[in-house]
């Protein structure tokens, strides 16, 4: 989930790719040293820094542990509420940014560094109310601009950063240190609260340029000059101004600002979730995952690369980072593609479509997610239900788009180290392994089930005891077989491992999984304490795998493995809190501009901007919010880019939508935003999982992250597929209808990639391409053709409304188009959709729904509206007027239009396979 980026880091991986060009790749040195400059911090890696740096981050981690945990309720002792704990949670990520991510010197990076904090000194200095001391405002925007110029060396800690470190820190904790005194002062903010304030933003700022790049500095800066420049804006965007006292008060002092629902999230739930993908590769679960992948792929035509996409996808469980994803799987992937025909950018190409898409995979996916559980109001497992299915599409179709490549290359597989059975004997294998997972799956559920109500008060132990005696079976099969060993890449492949062995060797560390995935799936707990058990399980597993091992081995050195075993837990909580660093930064910042938006109103005034650029149109408006999220996304990490687009935009594509009578789900427009915002990691030119594929790859960056958008066409397709068919989100369909949803739109998808690559059964002719976009778009949104062939509704006249209330089945919805006015008081109209409740005439009906009108002339307008009827959701309102009403009538099937879409597909299959046969012929022949 560390998703950040900067202009450093961009730098450094265009200097690794180009010292790795002509030598194929990097050193496992230079590759870690790439990981860490972008994702960990670059500093602190040996010595007594080291070891400090160390201990903070553990502790850090044991906190985040400690405030999940039930423990401190059953102790009586260290309880902290949401604000106290967004406190100290900045507080280590500040302090340990500035420890581990040096000053950067570049020119751009240092003219920023400068700039910023005295721009900022200078706004701040102007903007207070009179009588307000602000003398000492240019002394700390001088400091921290000279703190700057004298820079900071990579190997050690100047003491200027020691000081920006814990004057950072002790901003941050102001709130839990002071937190009784500020809850009675709120909205007055004293001296002490605009000196802590301003130091804080402004170190803030800088720890951002540091961890993160320029970009958020700069856009975070931008909005808390709009917060002060009000009155002197252009009229569109013009407001009244704020002065420093309010900006103290909303930005630093109260939870409206940098304390906000961002920082919340990355305090209860991101850490657990990316502390947990620690501890797991950690044990071994990375290496066995691609071993797995490439024991059951490795053999297929393009083997190398169709396991690189399902090893990613099982890497996104532990890893939401796209370039430590990229670099991980990528390490062993890239070379091997290499070899089987894939050029240097292919392969790359290939590895960066399916590590970013990690981050779209359930359960764990990127800390974006997390935050759509606060900014939409459903809970996580929603969130988890509604992105499964694009996520599982987009990847099937991944694994297509590299079968396709392999056809046009004529590629092969690796050589296998066994003989195949027979395809009827694989197949009832296959049948009876997944009748068994089924069978062992009812028995957990409905066993569970049985356990809680029989022993209520020792649930909870008989769980665990059973859970222990699964691992230590489990682990007992593990230890039969050879350690897993991640095989040099580079050395020639004579065979590919077993795949029963590989599989045996490693299902142990399936287990946390299962725990996380069963407590937000079938008890639903909240996404922390579902983390929270994961994670202690994982530490469990962590802490006694090497040891028991050991004993079933018969090994001998229990007390060496032992201690492996405590040093690998260390290791994992440290690299968990350091990999948080960036995304405890980014949500901090990223509730500056939230509290800005907030603060002003310009997110209803960026709405009116908006909508006179899209002139209304809804798909407009999608387009201007998906280039705006690349846009942004070239500086900012996704969690950032995820906040702002969404803050600003999705509130406005909802408003549209209903303008224009399409009723978009919230959650839609979130993922929208986010598939987009993780888009930017691909995209040229400043896409970074592309520079460190490059640089594995030795091949041109550049050309990299072209391949890798068009094979991520598909990722950028679903998005809008899913705001005009909510199906593909699974809203509102029972499981049959989902099943067939899944195959229609997995079909859908993989016709889309075949026309995208240009190859299908043979390669496409230019009509064949466009037969093929067209019976993709048919499959995924039948009904757009439909509605053109009959229409969904009958308009009615606005006074013949209880006619058609009468003639409208109950349960189905009546579409009235309303005129009235917006919160702000000014003019709007918009589509709302009214369920039917029963009645014995239209009037009743009406009335059952919350709606009472009155006739005026020929006009129609809401007498009055029940509180919390139907009518009152749908967004009706008194003195709105009725313009237009929109009766549904009966519709033929929609998916009747799925025949001439597959005729059409019939006849693009018979022209292919004829020019195809015709080849094979002639090649036969010479």
């Amino acid at each position: 989930m560390s998703d950040q980026r900067s202009e450093q880091d961009q730098m450094q991986a265009a200097a690794v790719e180009n010292s790795a060009a002509g030598r194929g790749g990097l050193s496992q040195a230079e590759l870690d040293a790439l990981v860490a400059s972008s994702d960990t911090g670059g500093r602190g890696n040996s010595g007594t820094l080291a070891i400090f740096i160390s201990v903070v981050a553990v502790a850090w981690s044991l906190f985040q542990l400690w405030i999940a945990s039930p423990l401190p309720f059953m102790a009586g002792f260290g309880v902290f509420n949401s604000t106290e704990a967004r406190s100290i949670h900045l507080g280590f990520a500040i302090f340990l940014a500035f420890l581990v991510f040096p000053a950067a010197r570049t020119k751009v990076q240092l003219s920023l560094g400068i700039a910023v904090p005295l721009i900022l000194g200078g706004l701040f200095f102007v903007s207070a109310k009179d009588g307000t001391s602000t003398w000492w405002i240019p002394l700390i925007s001088l400091a921290v601009a000279a703190a700057v110029i004298l820079g900071s060396p990579k190997e050690r800690i100047p003491l200027w950063e020691w000081a920006m470190a814990v004057l950072a820190a002790c901003a941050a904790l102001y709130i839990w240190i002071y937190y009784s005194s500020i809850s009675g002062r709120v909205g007055a903010p004293i001296t002490q609260d605009f000196v802590v304030a301003v130091i804080g933003i402004i170190l803030l700022l800088e720890a951002t340029r540091r961890a993160l790049g320029p970009a958020l500095m700069i856009v975070a800066s931008v909005f808390l000059i709009y917060t002060v420049l009000g009155p002197y804006m252009p009229d569109l965007i013009s407001h009244k101004g704020n002065n420093l006292s309010e900006i103290v008060n909303h930005q630093w002092i109260t939870t409206q600002g940098v304390f906000g629902i961002a920082l919340g999230v990355s305090t209860s739930f991101v850490f657990l979730f990316v502390l947990f993908g620690s501890l797991l590769d950690r044990a071994g679960a990375g290496n066995y995952f691609i071993q797995v992948a490439f024991s059951l792929m490795g053999h297929m035509k393009g083997g190398p690369a169709k396991a690189a996409v399902v090893s990613s996808a099982m890497t996104g469980l532990i890893s939401g980072s796209s370039i430590a994803n990229v670099v991980t799987t990528g390490t062993f992937t890239i070379p091997l593609m290499k070899k089987v025909g894939f050029s240097a950018e292919k392969a790359g190409a290939v590895e960066v479509a399916s590590s970013v898409n990690g981050q779209i995979m359930p359960p764990v996916m990127g800390a974006a997610a997390f935050l759509m559980v606060e900014y939409v109001g459903i809970p996580y497992f929603d969130v988890v239900k509604h992105a499964f299915l694009p996520a599982v599409i987009s990847y099937i179709a991944l694994v297509y788009i590299v079968h396709l490549e392999a056809l046009k290359a004529g590629m092969e597989g690796l050589p296998r180290a066994y003989t195949p059975k027979p395809i009827v004997q694989r197949l009832i294998g296959i049948a009876f392994t997944i009748a068994a997972i089924c069978a062992i799956s009812f028995a957990v559920y409905y066993g569970m089930g049985w356990i809680r109500p029989a022993f209520p008060e020792t649930a909870a132990y008989i769980i665990f005891v059973f859970l222990t005696a699964v691992y230590v079976g489990l682990l007992y099969i593990s230890s039969r077989e050879k350690p897993l060993e991640l095989d040099d890449p580079n050395a020639p492949v004579t065979a590919l491992p077993l795949p029963g062995p590989t599989v045996r060797s490693g299902l142990h560390f399936i287990l946390p999984v299962v725990v996380l995935v069963w407590a937000l799936m079938v008890d639903r707990l909240s996404p922390g304490l579902s983390a929270f058990w994961a994670t202690a399980y994982m530490v469990f597993i962590l802490v006694t795998q090497r040891p028991l091992t050991a004993l079933m081995r018969r090994q001998g050195q229990l007390h060496a493995a032992i201690h492996q075993g405590f040093k690998d837990l260390l290791d994992g909580l440290e690299t968990g809190a350091r990999n948080m660093i960036g995304i405890g930064i980014a949500t901090a910042t990223a509730g500056i501009i939230v509290g800005a938006v907030s603060q002003t109103g310009v997110g209803s005034a960026l709405a009116d901007v908006v909508e006179v650029l899209s002139g209304g149109n809804i798909l407009a408006i999608l387009m201007l919010t998906a280039v705006l999220s690349l846009i942004l996304g070239m500086g900012l990490p996704t969690t950032a880019n995820y906040i702002v687009v969404s803050a600003l935009l999705a509130p406005v594509i909802v408003t549209l939508g209903q303008q224009n009578g399409l009723i978009v789900p919230l959650i839609a427009v979130h993922l929208f935003v986010f598939y987009f915002g993780i888009m930017a990691d691909v995209t040229p030119p400043v896409g970074l999982a592309s520079f460190a594929a490059a640089a594995v790859s030795g091949g041109d960056p550049i050309r990299t992250g072209v391949v890798a958008f068009f094979y991520s066409l598909r990722t950028a397709a679903l998005p809008f597929l899913f705001i005009f068919n909510t199906e593909l989100l699974l809203i509102d369909v029972t499981m049959t209808q989902g099943i067939f949803v899944f195959i229609v739109a997995t079909i859908a998808m993989l016709l889309f990639a075949a026309a995208t690559q240009g190859w299908f059964l043979a390669k496409n002719k230019f009509y064949e391409t466009i037969a093929l976009l067209l019976i993709a778009f048919t499959l995924f949104r039948p009904g757009f053709w439909m509605d053109m062939v009959s229409a969904p509704f009958t308009e009615e006249q606005p006074t013949e409304i209880a006619a058609a209330a009468l003639a409208t089945p109950v349960g189905e919805d009546l579409r009235l188009r309303v005129a009235g006015m917006n919160d702000l008081g000014d003019p709007i109209e918009f589509v709302a959709i009214l369920p039917i409740e029963d009645g014995a005439t239209g009037e009743e009906r009406l009335e059952n729904a919350g709606l009472v009108f009155r006739e005026d002339g020929s006009s129609l307008f809401i007498d009055d509206v029940s509180y919390g009827s139907p009518a009152q959701a749908a967004g009706l309102d008194w003195d709105q007027e009725v313009l237009r009403v929109l009766r549904p009538v009966s519709q033929p099937s929609k998916y009747l239009m799925f025949i001439p879409a597959l005729l059409l597909l019939a006849l693009v299959v018979f022209l292919q396979r004829s020019r195809s046969s015709g080849v094979s012929r002639n090649s036969a022949k010479a």
